[in-house]
């Protein structure tokens, strides 16, 4: 009888004991939460810095550690559904290789990168090098548990693109399949998250994009609007119902470094901009090959391995005028290139060859930042 009782008394100690650790941890979430976001503030300002001070650097590098996706979102042109994950040592040596050169920022794309095996290691080897670590998902694969393991693996940002409130036969990143996602990325992710909606050719109901924005404000991330690129990455203007959307969408407040953004409202009025593209210097495009490329909608040029991109091709590339950049609607090349707009007046012609070679042929209008 009286071992009876012990054992009783055991269980419920035990249940008592995981109850106050439950609530002990859901206790210092919000501490570390706070915690991390002053870091990562602290972190940015640094980066800036170091941009402001010196050129010799890339800002931020997009790098593929696998092409292939669990979705076929009919605008995108950077998925397959076969290719084989970059083996994770050489994943590490791309890493090694652009944290040598005093990268500020690498971000991880696809494909859908949560399908690569070790991208916690990833990760952890981005943050070993000094590089503040993003990454830009579907959204599809997060659990807690996953997004535990992403806080744990020192994860700084986080992306997710809504294309529409309902899933339909172009995109099934919907609001209505990744509410839940949301919700646990509200609760558990120690990192920031930014909600991008989309506006432009091929969007059906324009208005879901600012229910998406206001989803977003409502769970207290930041949120984005981007407007659909031809293959290319060319603009195509919005209509007029689509202006006011995203200018509604513009106004509901939340900043971040992704809101440096004002060069949209040329896009969204079908005008080109004036700027200075630093693609291929500050910002790179390392694909799934390991080559360097301007970005995600002219790959093919430079094309360079990284190994053997040196910093004289990146000084030259800071000097080169792209012919795409007028028109160009890639938003991350855009953000990037402002620490720079103020100086070094590019003299030098892109190559006559360039020319975007996709890996994957669109069959629609594209857009990925």
């Amino acid at each position: 009888m009286f071992r009876q009782v012990r054992i009783g008394h055991n269980k419920a100690t035990g249940r008592n004991n995981r109850q106050a650790l439950r609530q002990f941890v859901t206790f210092q979430r919000p501490i570390r939460k706070k915690f991390r976001a002053a870091h990562r503030k602290l972190r940015e300002a640094r980066m800036l810095a170091k941009g402001l001070l010196s050129t010799r650097h890339p800002l931020l590098v997009h790098i593929i550690p696998t092409r292939r996706c669990n979705l076929s979102c009919r605008y995108c042109n950077e998925y397959d559904d076969f290719s084989k994950p970059v083996p994770t040592e050489e994943m590490f040596r791309r890493i090694d290789r652009l944290g040598a050169m005093g990268t500020s920022i690498i971000t991880i794309s696809g494909g859908e990168p949560l399908l690569h095996p070790d991208l916690d290691a990833i990760i952890a080897r981005i943050r070993k090098n000094g590089i503040m670590a993003g990454l830009i998902t579907n959204g599809y694969l997060l659990v807690r548990e996953r997004i535990e393991r992403l806080n744990r693996a020192g994860l700084e940002y986080l992306q997710i693109s809504i294309d529409n409130v309902q899933p339909d036969d172009v995109s099934k990143k919907s609001l209505k399949v990744l509410d839940q996602k949301l919700a646990l990325l509200a609760e558990y992710a120690e990192f920031q998250v930014n909600i991008n909606s989309v506006l432009g050719s091929g969007v059906r109901n324009p208005e879901d994009a600012l229910a998406v924005a206001q989803r977003a404000q409502g769970f207290g991330f930041t949120s984005t609007v981007g407007i659909i690129h031809d293959g290319s990455g060319q603009l195509r203007p919005l209509g007029q119902r689509e202006r006011e959307i995203f200018e509604a969408i513009m106004a509901l407040g939340k900043r971040s470094f992704s809101r440096i953004n004002g060069f949209q409202h040329n896009v969204a009025a079908g005008r080109e901009n004036d700027w200075r593209c630093r693609a291929g210097s500050r910002y790179l495009y390392l694909c799934e090959d390991g080559l360097v490329h301007y970005c995600s909608q002219q790959r093919g040029y430079p094309g360079i391995p990284l190994e053997q991109y040196t910093e004289e091709q990146r000084r030259r590339e800071f000097l080169t005028k792209k012919g795409c950049a007028p028109r160009c609607t890639v938003s991350c090349v855009h953000q990037i290139s402002v620490v720079d707009r103020w100086r070094a007046p590019q003299v030098f012609e892109a190559d006559p060859s360039a020319a975007p070679q996709p890996l994957v042929q669109p069959t629609a209008p594209a857009t990925r930042n």
